[in-house]
């Protein structure tokens, strides 16, 4: 079913029409947002407090989970997939 979306999540920016262009990147920009408050919250839920933890480790971790989330979203994790089939049906007049 998604199939047909697939494709033009990771396709170059110039192969795609205007609008779904922005819809791609919108749908790709909200995967990444939302893949960081995932991981945000699986951080918070440590079970004991790290004793090397300090301010400097956890913005580090929080820009490497940021960088992981944007990785994951690139890869095509499927929320993107989803919300442009939603958003955006491939059929003979939405190309």
């Amino acid at each position: 079913m998604t199939a047909a979306v697939q494709p033009s999540v990771g396709v170059t920016s110039a192969a795609l029409p205007p609008r779904r262009q922005q819809l791609t990147e919108a749908a790709q920009a909200f995967e990444a947002i939302f893949l960081r408050q995932m991981l945000g919250a699986m951080r918070a839920a440590k079970l004991t407090d790290d004793p090397l933890s300090n301010a400097a480790s956890d913005q580090f971790r929080e820009m490497s989970d940021a960088r992981l989330a944007d990785s994951l979203s690139q890869q095509g994790f499927g929320i993107a997939e989803m919300l442009l089939q939603q958003f955006a049906p491939e059929g003979p007049d939405n190309g």
